[in-house]
């Protein structure tokens, strides 16, 4: 099973996009919602190199980005490998 984790916003179109995919592909992920938690917020933008809109993912340790880069993985065909390490 991959390890998967999403800093999301709960009011955010692209983090329910993004997780729409992944529950579609029935991956189970951990959701950190960083409303309201700067300390959160900043911890996910200091893994993510500066990076502070949401989502913000990783799989297996493997930073992927954000909800584009997620759907462009899908689209090249090359999430579901990256799912299966």
């Amino acid at each position: 099973m991959p390890e998967v984790t999403i800093y999301s916003s709960n009011y955010c179109p692209f983090c329910i996009r993004a997780k729409q995919l992944l529950d579609s592909k029935k991956v189970e992920y951990k959701e950190i919602v960083v409303d309201g938690q700067p300390a959160v917020r900043a911890e996910m933008s200091r893994l993510a190199g500066g990076r502070t809109s949401v989502p913000q993912i990783w799989i297996n340790k493997t930073y992927v980005g954000g909800c584009d880069q997620l759907l462009a993985l899908e689209r090249s065909g090359k999430l579901d490998s990256l799912l299966s390490k």
